[in-house]
């Protein structure tokens, strides 16, 4: 191959390059918008056109993963329901392809402790003990890339509650025999931290505030949990899951009222 026929063949290939990283781009943008107008599916999309430009895009990867999520939550945790199971799956394959795509991205690890923490719904024990400790190392190292990731954050405090809510013979079966000596670290006074540091950094997000409620209900800690509430039921619905969050706090404000006032 000639000088000029080999440049020639290497502007075309940087061409080529840039132009799908360009496509790439836009359509990540487009799914972004379309995920912030609760357009669920329409954002779908447009990440699963990004990842056919480029399979390995740490980004669409991620963004993929989080929205699969957001979808998978319309649909009753209290019911079985294979499409939920299906998208949880696939939320995580997605998430793992983000991390393996780039190890120092918060964003990475975080949707991975989220899709993991939300697709043991028909796992066994053993299995969930062991997914268990997955979240919490996942969270754990999207919070030291990012300090202030609220979501990590979020991630880490209901699983402290989780495990505190875990009665002393499950608790005792998981160390014991399941080897879940982690669940040692586990504390309501690390759920509430935790949650709180959600708050902190993502004040006008509701979830937070929900299960950040329900650990100080759980701590007796009426007051505290009645400011929350009210809080939640000053602000407006900005995710697709909030007017769910809401009703959610709306049932915990009747209660936690007459504790106040008792």
């Amino acid at each position: 191959m000639s000088l000029r026929r080999f440049a020639v063949t290497m502007l075309l290939v940087c061409i080529a390059v840039t132009h799908r990283a360009a496509a790439q781009s836009s359509e990540i943008a487009a799914g972004v918008k379309a995920g912030d107008a609760h357009d669920l599916e329409g954002a779908r999309r447009h990440f699963e056109a990004a990842l056919a430009h480029d399979p390995g895009s740490y980004e669409a990867n991620w963004r993929l993963a989080l929205l699969l999520i957001d979808i998978a939550k319309q649909f009753p945790d209290n019911a079985p329901s294979p499409t939920r199971d299906t998208l949880y799956v696939h939320a995580e394959r997605y998430a793992r392809r983000a991390v393996a795509a780039n190890d120092n991205g918060a964003e990475g690890h975080f949707a991975l402790a989220n899709a993991i923490g939300r697709s043991v719904l028909s796992m066994s024990a053993r299995d969930r003990v062991k997914r268990a400790t997955e979240v919490r190392a996942e969270a754990l190292r999207a919070i030291e890339i990012d300090p202030h990731h609220d979501g990590a954050w979020h991630i880490l405090g209901r699983w402290n509650a989780e495990v505190e809510r875990l009665s002393a013979l499950q608790r005792f079966y998981a160390k014991e025999f399941l080897g879940a000596s982690v669940f040692n670290a586990a504390s309501w006074d690390e759920a509430e931290r935790d949650l709180r540091l959600a708050v902190k950094y993502a004040p006008t997000r509701i979830v937070h505030r929900l299960d950040l409620a329900e650990v100080l209900i759980w701590r007796k800690k009426w007051s505290e949990a009645k400011v929350q509430l009210d809080a939640i039921a000053a602000m407006p619905a900005t995710d697709v899951s909030d007017p769910s969050y809401k009703r959610q706090a709306q049932t915990l404000e009747g209660t936690v009222g007459k504790k106040v006032h008792e």
